[in-house]
């Protein structure tokens, strides 16, 4: 029993989720569904996700990426090969607000479960799938992985961009995450329409054109207009000056950012010679002189401790933090206060670290209802719940609906 202690339900109580999704960005954003209270079935393969055999790991398909990411979902082993698989699953969406899928559009194709195949049978559903690339484009059938849509996207030019260097990825899946998110706001969004109209529909979230979206935010800049008024690029986040910077005894980020920031920083280092300097005196004009401001705060930053920065930069508002490596964020005492990290006993795989949805909800919370699910460990419950007697479930098994 993965069961967790009663809570409150949350705010999708009652809707069910099937989940087809594999590696990080579908089952991370099928997991926050969970969080906010949905079933969520998840759909595994008799070998299960390569993300359960990531190690380290107590037992053989619990890893700590298994632990996160699979929590708050029902496990399910079909064969989507076998016929009496895709019995199980049809029956299964049958009762299913939203399937959710990662798989390439080809092999959904093959199974007949392409976005057109399973709203022509249920019409009602919510169908959300995600891709590397948009389905009207010509890269429709490209695999990709995070590294891919950061190097396609942009993301890994901007950083050789801004520091004058080679590209680089950013050391974190941060497009499979920032997709995942978009996922979760799409079926969310979803769901309202369906509640009001009763109308299911399609949904496609591709990685590229969203991580292209997320990166232009702040980086078309001048390239908005047509024609240009400017190059692509915001000129602070390209400054080969902006970094942490390192105090008499540490690693900090020290940013004064607004003009009050600017002047109680210039003061404090004794460059009163500088407070009417027009470089300085507005947002537009520090942002054209930004490398100059930048070296300032990299010339000074050792002249203190980091504890005498903070200090200082707490005192006058200056946004400012200390350099953490992962252990230390790990323990963070601000992260103890709120309860985000937690040490909980998982029914088979002993104590381990929950990383709680950071989302405070005051009505409908968001929580960890199951533990992470050994791989088919509620495959016989959801039969069950799905009319299979014990005789059928024998007859299912040796039919090859499970695969081996």
């Amino acid at each position: 029993m993965t069961e967790t202690n009663q809570i409150p339900p949350g705010a999708l109580d009652g809707i069910r989720v099937v989940d087809l999704t594999t590696v990080l960005m579908g089952p991370l954003s099928t997991r926050m569904l969970g969080d906010h209270g949905a079933d969520v079935v998840r759909i595994e393969t008799a070998g299960g996700d390569s993300t359960r055999s990531s190690l380290p790991s107590r037992h053989e398909g619990m890893s700590g990426f298994a632990l996160n990411l699979q929590r708050n979902k029902r496990s399910l082993v079909l064969d989507l090969k076998s016929e009496a698989g895709m019995e199980v699953l049809w029956r299964l969406l049958g009762t299913a607000d939203a399937i959710v899928t990662n798989m390439r559009r080809g092999a959904l194709n093959r199974l007949g479960l392409g976005p057109d195949d399973v709203r022509s049978r249920l019409p009602g559903i919510i169908y959300c799938g995600a891709n590397g690339f948009g389905s009207g484009g010509r890269r429709r059938d490209e695999a990709a992985y995070d590294d891919a849509i950061q190097a396609a996207s942009g993301l890994a030019g901007v950083v050789a961009q801004a520091r004058g260097g080679t590209p680089d990825y950013v050391p974190a899946v941060i497009a499979d995450k920032v997709v995942g998110l978009h996922i979760v706001q799409a079926v969310m969004a979803a769901l309202i329409h369906k509640l009001r109209t009763g109308e299911g529909q399609a949904i496609e979230v591709p990685m590229f054109e969203t991580m292209v979206a997320f990166n232009l935010i702040e980086h078309h800049r001048g390239a908005v207009f047509d024609p240009p008024l400017g190059p692509f690029g915001y000129d602070r986040l390209m400054s080969p000056h902006r970094h942490p910077f390192q105090t008499a005894d540490g690693w900090m980020c020290l940013l004064p950012y607004t003009t009050g920031n600017w002047q109680d920083f210039l003061a404090f280092i004794g460059r009163n010679d500088l407070l009417t300097d027009e470089r300085f005196l507005t947002h537009n004009a520090r942002i054209a002189n930004i490398d100059t401001l930048y070296g300032l705060v990299d010339e000074y930053a050792a002249s203190r401790t980091t504890a005498e920065w903070l200090e200082f930069c707490d005192r006058v508002s200056i946004p400012a933090a200390k350099v953490l490596d992962l252990a230390e964020v790990d323990d963070d005492p601000h992260l103890q206060d709120v309860g985000l990290i937690e040490i909980i006993e998982h029914p088979t795989e002993g104590r381990y670290r929950v990383v709680h949805d950071a989302v405070k909800m005051s009505e409908s919370p968001t929580a960890l209802r199951r533990h992470a699910p050994r791989l088919g460990e509620h495959s016989n419950e959801i039969l069950a719940e799905l009319g299979y007697d014990e005789a059928a479930r024998a007859e299912l098994a040796t039919k090859g609906a499970m695969g081996t």
